[in-house]
């Protein structure tokens, strides 16, 4: 017995099942939903909506919420909450993360790539003489089989796991020079790729016990070079800085530090689905921590959330007419959702005008257009949400969510403060990088409680800190020898694994800043 689909193109595929998988995970490692941003097995995307032929199983509260009973009763189910087992189902259309690519400059020939691996996304520069001539970015290939580091950890615990994981990203890297070939004329002569702990293990096809598990340790740094595929030049792998602060942030130091002379102290947060800090005291003198943030901020995991490309909503503004929406790169074309600079967008103008309270409870508005606003809070399913659209809303477990991904920024930046024995006003700067560092809204930051009170006029949007210090890194021999002092200059925090965490984070599942 196997698993037969019906593909919305006329297309039909048998696979095997597989014991202990979901349907989805089956689904995914047929190549079927490639580049689609699953949230891989939390129930919230949709995106692995499948509807069943004949003997649909029984429908989860979860599936009737987010599917609805009209859909369930037509045999619609989130292949995720089921398991691999012999059935017969149709796919929709697979709704596809979008990949952006832009020229920089006109010129040609040999070139340098420049990769930041993050957890849920690529982003990349080839550079032809030092200059940036192109530059992309997309989702991680990765991403079905785990849209957080520890479930891609949890992948990556077996050998098979291993060999599909890296085999994704390898695959897509070697496609990447390959393309710059074709379009530059030249050939890849120099390759850096940067990305957390977790990353660059898979990268490598180590086997991540010591970060799967306490006590969490390191016994591969980085600071060399690894062959990681056939017609590449050996990949430069800047300094892994503890367990789960790692190239990336070296590259970000890279970038901010090297050759200049900033002022300090300063703090680089670097936002993506692991937030990883280092607070620089002085040019010797610096502490790191992490902390886990979960793929919220980059439109992964949230009911409406979708990765930033055409039609997706990127912001808000509150007029007398009510909302209006900023659409990524003009209006929108299809499916609706949000990025995650939309649904901080809404957040904060919610919080603002008392539709939200500090407890992300939905309130009553305080001033006569917000409680018209306030009149659009239902019921969706069994939870209260703000209605936006006919088919968009803000439901209450992703306002939670939001808050989970505040409350672990600010723990944090308080706790590395505290360490230091500074306080939010004494910081020359925050350097707020990743996935949201180019495009987020400094005043949503600051209503939401990620940045202290007055903290955004001392804030950076820095932008992409890891594919700029990897760029670097491509083509300056020196700043690699900045890159593997840096090590030595570090004070590690394990913020998770002090006793005190779990009531720390809870003081801050609030919005506003926390000292």
């Amino acid at each position: 017995m196997s698993i037969l689909i019906h593909t919305h193109d006329g297309g039909r595929f048998a696979l095997e099942t597989k014991s202990g998988d979901t349907l989805a995970r089956t689904i995914f490692m047929s190549r079927l939903w490639h580049g689609v941003p699953l949230c891989s097995g939390l129930g919230k995307c949709g995106l692995c909506r499948v509807r069943f032929l004949s003997d649909a199983p029984e429908a989860n509260a979860d599936e009737r919420k987010k599917l609805g009973q009209e859909k369930v009763d037509e045999g619609w189910r989130l292949a995720c909450l089921h398991p691999s087992e012999p059935c017969e189902i149709e796919l929709p259309e697979p709704m596809r993360s979008q990949r952006a690519i832009r020229t920089l400059a006109e010129k040609a020939g040999d070139f340098a790539l420049a990769v930041d691996l993050g957890t849920t996304s690529i982003h990349w520069t080839a550079l032809v003489d030092g200059t940036p001539v192109a530059s992309g970015q997309e989702l991680n290939p990765q991403t079905g089989l785990g849209s957080e580091i520890m479930s891609r950890l949890a992948v990556a615990a077996t050998a098979e796991g291993r060999f599909v994981l890296r085999a994704l990203i390898t695959d897509r890297i070697t496609e990447l020079a390959l393309l710059a070939t074709r379009n530059l004329g030249g050939q890849c002569t120099s390759l850096v790729v940067s990305g957390n702990p977790a990353m660059t293990y898979i990268l490598l096809g180590k086997k991540p016990d010591d970060l799967a598990a306490a006590p969490y340790t390191l016994t591969y740094e980085g600071g060399d070079e690894r062959r990681i595929g056939a017609g590449l030049p050996p990949a430069y792998i800047p300094p892994l800085l503890a367990p789960f602060v790692g190239a990336d942030l070296s590259a970000g130091l890279t970038a901010i530090e090297y050759g200049d002379t900033p002022d300090y102290p300063f703090l680089l947060a670097d936002l993506g689905t692991n937030g990883e800090f280092v607070l620089a005291l002085s040019p010797d003198k610096r502490i790191c921590a992490s902390v886990p943030m979960g793929p919220a901020l980059e439109g992964v995991g949230l009911s409406f959330g979708r990765t930033a490309g055409p039609g997706a909503i990127t912001g808000f503004t509150l007029t007398p007419k009510g909302l209006e929406a900023t659409y990524f790169e003009g209006p929108r074309d299809g499916t609706p959702g949000m990025t995650g600079t939309g649904y901080l967008s809404l957040t904060a103008i919610l919080l603002k005008h008392g539709i939200l309270t500090d407890t992300g409870q939905f309130g009553e508005g305080n001033t006569p257009l917000a409680a018209k606003l306030a009149a659009k809070v239902t019921t969706e399913g069994d939870e209260p949400a703000f209605v936006i659209s006919d088919d968009l809303c803000l439901p209450a477990s992703d306002v939670e969510e939001i808050l989970k991904v505040k409350a672990a920024f600010n723990l944090a930046m308080s706790t590395l403060l505290k360490e230091a024995d500074l306080t939010p006003g004494k910081l020359a700067a925050i350097h707020i990088a990743g996935a949201l560092g180019e495009h987020v809204s400094l005043n949503d930051l600051e209503t939401i409680g990620f940045l202290p009170p007055g903290g955004k006029a001392r804030t950076i949007k820095a932008g992409n800190t890891s594919l700029k210090g990897s760029e670097i890194l491509t083509v300056d021999p020196e700043s690699r020898v900045f890159a593997e002092g840096l090590a030595d200059t570090l004070t590690r925090l394990e913020l998770t694994g002090d006793t005190s965490f779990g009531d720390e984070f809870i003081k801050r599942m609030r919005f506003g800043y926390v000292d």
